[in-house]
């Protein structure tokens, strides 16, 4: 295992609950936690330059190994002077794993053919494994529906087997080949000061079985990332895995804590009351002093539930995608609520002549300058703008309530604020 450079210091407790405030040290700059991740898939936070994601309170910025590997190459990022100066953000990176992408943008739009130890061949899934939103909600949470099916009909069949995947690139039906070495090997190339250990990404529609069988792959593949890395300068996350079931994600977190210096969890969870008792469950089995990571998860109720819980890092697509398509986010005193997550569709017509700011009480620059009205009609004649302001609102609103969190646990009010925003 690399010798690492990186530090993370807990620098204050919640006396009522598990959150904490932290300060993670890079190479690169501090982040302070808990705190909300900006995805940057392909080297961009859709619709912010990087000014505008520093002046918006993120710290630090997370990009995606699948998409940088495959377009431009992680051979040209590293000649340009790895992922941080090549997409003009000074401050800390994070890169996935790729796994994710791997399942969600292969191995989970097809039926795919998958190897155990034994040479036994099953199914992992059938036509019908998306029809269901819940499922859909959790499995594919960065893609659209119309982009799913066309990327459906378009990908062939990915195997999967004890050493690593076999997919085909969304981009053009190229047959790739990932496994833990590779995944590794690309990350220390993009030179992100945080990366992840290579990860089988389960279905919640598995049995206890297959998904026993997904995680004892996923403790092989982290020990292989483990041997293969040797940058001093990234800090490597393991990943906990095994789907739905208690027993399954105990086991996982004691392979993870007794192996990493850094926790993410990760995998599939079938609903929110799922989502948080593997939390539970993780989290009760690592050391506390290792910094904590809720991969793809950042809703609102999200955030809250898990810093409860002690969880430091979050990263997700919602703000981003949900700004894409209008979805902006509302505070609880203007109609945000847990059934609602939070937002409002502004392409509705009943705003086309609302004069009130998108949420009426934020000091976001979208708010402090327009309205409701004006952004609606943004949208209504497909004007990039539109998307460039409510991107900027929805980014800051939860970039805002972290900063919110951490003040509320240094003020020792934590569990006031939670309870102010997610009441029924």
């Amino acid at each position: 295992m690399a010798v690492n450079s990186i530090r993370f210091s807990i620098k204050a407790k919640d006396k009522k609950t598990k959150a904490r405030l932290g300060i993670l040290k890079t190479p690169n700059g501090e982040v302070s936690t808990p705190a909300y991740i900006p995805v940057g898939t392909q080297g961009s936070v859709k619709g912010l330059t990087p000014d505008q994601i520093r002046e918006l309170g993120s710290e630090i910025v997370l990009s995606n190994t699948y998409h940088l590997h495959l377009r431009p190459g992680e051979e040209i990022i590293k000649n340009l002077g790895g992922l941080g100066k090549f997409m003009g953000w000074h401050g800390p990176t994070m890169t996935d794993s790729g796994g994710y992408q791997v399942f969600s943008l292969g191995v989970a739009q097809k039926k795919v053919s998958v190897q155990n130890k034994s040479g036994k061949r099953m199914s992992k899934f059938t036509k019908s494994v998306f029809l269901s939103p819940a499922d859909t909600q959790f499995l594919l949470p960065s893609i659209t529906k119309t982009r799913q099916d066309k990327i459906k009909n378009k990908l062939k069949q990915a195997i999967i087997n004890d050493d690593g995947v076999w997919f085909y690139s969304h981009i053009d039906g190229t047959k790739e080949w990932f496994d833990a070495r590779k995944s590794i090997h690309i990350q220390e190339q993009l030179g992100a000061d945080l990366i992840v250990a290579f990860d089988d990404h389960e279905s919640p529609l598995w049995d206890f079985e297959t998904t026993q069988i997904s995680l004892e792959r996923t403790n092989r593949w982290a020990l292989e990332s483990i041997n293969t890395h040797k940058s001093e300068n990234q800090l490597m996350y393991g990943v906990i895995h095994g789907g739905m079931y208690e027993e399954l994600r105990r086991a996982s977190a004691k392979f993870t804590e007794k192996h990493f210096n850094a926790i993410a969890i990760g995998g599939s969870y079938s609903s929110k009351k799922t989502l948080y008792s593997v939390m539970d469950w993780s989290l009760e089995n690592v050391d506390s002093n290792k910094p904590r990571h809720m991969l793809g998860i950042g809703e609102v109720q999200d955030l809250f539930e898990g810093v409860s819980r002690g969880i430091d890092f979050f990263d997700c697509v919602a703000p981003t995608r949900r700004a894409r398509h209008g979805n902006i986010y509302l505070s609880p005193e203007n109609g945000g609520l847990i059934s609602n997550n939070f937002t409002v569709q502004l392409t509705n017509s009943r705003f086309k002549i609302d004069s009130m700011p998108l949420d009426p009480g934020c000091n976001c620059y979208t708010c402090l300058h327009f309205s409701r009205a004006y952004v609606h009609h943004l949208f209504s004649v497909n004007e990039l703008l539109g998307l460039e302001l409510a991107t900027y609102h929805n980014v800051f609103f939860i970039t805002n309530i972290m900063k919110k969190i951490r003040q509320a646990i240094y003020d020792g009010i934590f569990l006031e604020l939670k309870e102010s925003w997610l009441r029924s």
